[in-house]
């Protein structure tokens, strides 16, 4: 925390964009959860909500301040990037204040809430949404007085709120007519994550699939990778030509700098999601030389980490399945590659190399043998000369 930029309450980026800083910094948030308004006076639109921590609301409350537009709402449109806590939280509240602020600026006048918009999650689509210990929105969702929103339907409930985001969908500023942002679905981190193209910052707003500082978590290594690809040619003569029916016709799709929802203004956007991708495709390539190789000897005896709870047992033997060779187990692999790290860092990191096999096995390139958890055992299926990773 020590090493990062110091980011302002709030912070016009430019004519149409305002950064609103979610007063929740911390280990995994920085310096906290950045929120933003998007549109060149209000209505805005409100990308985010913040944890729904109290200090949030008189930040957002100064952001709002001297509307141009007095006799219109402040914000027209909450657009949520992901269902994460520190993205939702604020609803409640963010929802409870704009009601406040125009019955104070408008009294006695009708009021039109908010609409909500978030892309859908795919029935039985597989994700850490599916576990209610970390997916509180719903339980939010059924709390809010359906008169602060305006639901996509007049018969829907506030449990479905949520206007469907779509891949392509283009938010206009309503007071010019222009485009103030487009929609690309970006899930990897997880799978209702979206970007915004902002075109006239000609600027991405990446919300937790690139950071501001250091590199991101994510739920599915080869979707995530593939987004990312995606990401870095968008607005490219390589990129893939965009729907026409989501397509302005001269819309400038070249992006410059990417607005995170963590961390500072990334003025290089290309280069660092280029470095995110080859992050990725070079622990890849180490996982895949730990696996080429044998197992040492004293990998095989008993686990002398404490910092691994599930892992204080000797290894499973599966030696005959293997033709008497030992196997790699995730824990193995780990104490491979982080044998330079502290030894408290090695189990947050066996998740991200569980991720790395289960792409990889995906793929057809390892073989999963046996055990549960880091005692999970692998083999090398067949061994590329190349990672199988997509391009840059």
């Amino acid at each position: 925390m020590a090493n990062l930029e110091k980011i302002d309450d709030v912070t016009r980026l430019s004519n149409h964009v305002i950064r609103v800083l979610g007063q929740n910094p911390g280990k995994f948030t920085l310096q906290g959860t950045n929120t933003y308004l998007l549109g060149s006076q209000n209505p805005y639109i409100l990308v985010d909500t913040a944890e729904g921590l109290p200090s949030y609301i008189p930040v957002l409350t100064t952001a709002l301040q001297d509307p141009t537009n007095p006799a219109q709402t402040d914000v027209s449109d909450i657009v949520i990037s992901h269902w994460h806590h520190d993205h939702v939280g604020g609803l409640p509240s963010v929802l409870a204040l704009l009601k406040q602020l125009w019955e104070a600026r408008n009294p006695g006048q009708p009021y039109t809430p908010p609409r909500l918009h978030k892309f859908p999650l795919a029935q039985g689509s597989q994700g850490e949404h599916n576990d209610t210990k970390w997916n509180n929105l719903p339980k939010l969702l059924e709390g809010l007085p359906r008169e602060l929103i305006t639901p996509p339907t007049p018969t829907a409930t506030t449990q479905e709120a949520f206007h469907d985001l779509s891949d392509g969908q283009l938010f206009k500023d309503p007071i010019n007519g222009r485009t103030l942002a487009r929609v690309l679905h970006t899930p990897g981190h997880t799978v209702d994550s979206i970007s915004l193209y902002i075109p006239q910052d000609r600027a991405l707003y990446t919300a937790d699939t690139v950071l501001g500082h250091g590199t991101a978590v994510f739920e599915d290594l080869a979707t995530y990778l593939s987004c990312l690809n995606r990401m870095l040619h968008f607005g490219t003569p390589s990129a893939p030509p965009p729907d026409s029916s989501t397509t302005e016709e001269g819309l400038d799709l070249e992006y410059v700098t990417l607005y995170p929802a963590h961390g500072g203004v990334v003025s290089n956007g290309r280069d660092t999601i280029s470095t995110y991708i080859k992050h990725r495709l070079a622990r890849e390539a180490q996982v895949l030389s730990v696996l080429r190789s044998p197992v040492p000897a004293e990998l095989n005896s008993n686990n002398p980490s404490s910092s691994a709870s599930a892992s204080s047992s000797p290894i499973p033997s599966l030696a005959g399945s293997s033709g008497g060779a030992a196997l790699w187990s995730t824990w193995n692999i780990v104490r491979t590659l982080y044998k330079t790290y502290p030894e408290n860092l090695w189990l947050p990191a066996s998740r991200g190399i569980d991720l790395h096999l289960r792409k990889l096995e995906g793929e057809g390139f390892v073989r999963r043998m046996g055990g549960e958890g880091v005692e999970t055992q692998w083999r090398l299926a067949v061994s590329p000369a190349v990672s199988p990773s997509p391009s840059l």
